[in-house]
């Protein structure tokens, strides 16, 4: 693909989704300038437009920049493959976990603050994890296995939870009678507040002693409310307050306006049962109907908004003179806080091993290692994904992230997630 071409399809997307990241608004890069190759970005194109033409994924959001600059920004295929409508920029996605590095920021401006200290046990904000018990596994001489509950060697602690290193889990990613629990428990309730969710969570026993493995789970979402009681705000209202609203996030939320439903980006029906993947439905994301706010996996977003984040993140906490966190609060949340050796369990996709030379920070996994990963990136950047086929990372050696909003089930996004990072980064020329 030419440039010539890619300008003309770009600027035919709205002005909005163009002007993004906010440094020079109004300004689209040529990809040249900013050391990449035009022909090699339209494999961007041809890739993902390829898996839509052959009904693989239903469309796609793909945006790269670099030097606060968009180089790349499509939206292809279809926002609701069953309707024949068209996908644009401003679709709007189910980011899933992608909403933990927001909450995550959240809780570190409240740190800079003073009114969140970061080891302090998690029951100083929530007093009722203070009696929570380890869940212990015993296997008697006739093979039968019941849960015993220990004490914790030590309290969680906020840093816990901003790792995952806390010993709460999700039910789904795990077998244990610990999980099985999770699973019975109806965490996910919608219907719930987060201080309902609090209580019925601190009832379970912690699958491991806190600080001594890495598996993800419901972290995030206790941190959203230990926001709400650390200032006083409901955690939806602080978000907007504090994080989306001056940043210009217009389209990130909990939920969806009626305008903002008719944006609202759909995962294809599956051949093999005739329905669309479970995802909350656009009728049951209205402001009325969400009283849980998931701070692990409950908002909405384009990818114009979420690259305004990751600007902030790549500005070490700035953007367009609104500043979140300072430089120094930003790298240490994406500096390796796990300790050496710790076992990762679960969600085995996105587990951060050192095998693939990745660790975790507060709120992202962490890239440590030029070596170990075959997967293009740098040393010292930073990423997730969400269960619903998000994701995004940001490279601060490169200056440079990238944002891929899609709707799918999470164990096909894989190759996408892989796929993005070898097309952008094979298109980088130095």
């Amino acid at each position: 693909m030419t440039w010539k071409k890619i300008l003309v399809i770009t600027w035919i997307l709205p002005w909005s989704a163009i002007c993004v990241v906010g440094q020079d608004l109004g300004k689209l890069s040529r990809p040249e300038d900013a050391s990449f190759a035009v022909e090699r970005l339209g494999r961007i194109t041809a890739v993902f437009q390829g898996e839509v033409d052959k009904g693989a994924i239903p469309g796609a959001v793909v945006l790269v920049a670099r030097e606060g600059k968009v180089v790349y920004l499509q939206a292809l295929g279809y926002r609701d493959r069953e309707k024949k409508v068209a996908m644009k920029a401003d679709a709007i996605f189910r980011i899933a976990s992608m909403s933990k590095p927001i909450t995550s920021v959240a809780v570190m401006m409240l740190a800079e603050e003073g009114k969140i200290d970061l080891i302090a046990p998690v029951s100083q904000y929530l007093p009722e994890f203070k009696d929570v018990k380890v869940g212990v596994e015993k296997t008697d001489a006739s093979g039968k296995t019941t849960l015993t509950l220990e004490e914790p060697r030590r309290a969680m602690t906020v840093q816990d939870l901003l790792r995952h290193t806390s010993g709460l889990v999700y039910g789904p990613f795990g077998n244990t009678l610990v999980h099985q629990a999770y699973n019975k428990a109806n965490l996910f309730d919608g219907g719930q507040t987060l201080a309902e969710f609090v209580t019925k969570l601190s009832k379970l026993p912690l699958a491991h002693q806190p600080g001594t493995v890495w598996e993800y789970g419901m972290s995030t979402d206790v941190l959203g409310r230990i926001v709400e009681v650390a200032s006083g705000m409901a955690f939806d209202r602080f978000v907007e307050e504090r994080i989306t609203g001056p940043l210009g996030m217009r389209d990130t939320a909990f939920y969806l306006s009626a305008a903002q439903a008719a944006r609202l980006a759909e995962p294809q029906v599956d051949p093999a049962t005739g329905k669309r993947p479970g995802a909350s439905s656009a009728e049951n994301l209205t402001k009325e109907k969400q009283k849980w706010f998931s701070g692990g996996g409950g908002m909405l977003s384009t990818a114009g908004d979420y690259a305004r984040f990751c600007q902030m993140l790549l500005n070490r906490g700035e953007l367009n003179g609104v500043r979140l966190l300072a430089p120094k609060t930003l790298a240490v949340m994406t500096a390796d806080q796990l300790p050496p050796g710790i076992p990762r369990l679960g969600y085995e996709e996105m587990a951060p091993t050192p095998e693939m030379g990745q660790s975790f920070g507060l709120g992202f996994a962490v890239r440590t290692d030029a070596g170990h990963s075959p997967i293009s990136g740098s040393v010292g950047d930073y990423f997730w994904a969400g269960a619903y086929g998000t994701y995004f990372w940001v490279d601060p050696q490169e200056k440079m992230f990238a944002v891929f909003m899609a709707q799918m089930p999470f164990p096909q996004s894989g190759y996408y997630r892989r796929a993005m990072r070898e097309l952008v980064y094979g298109a980088l020329e130095h």
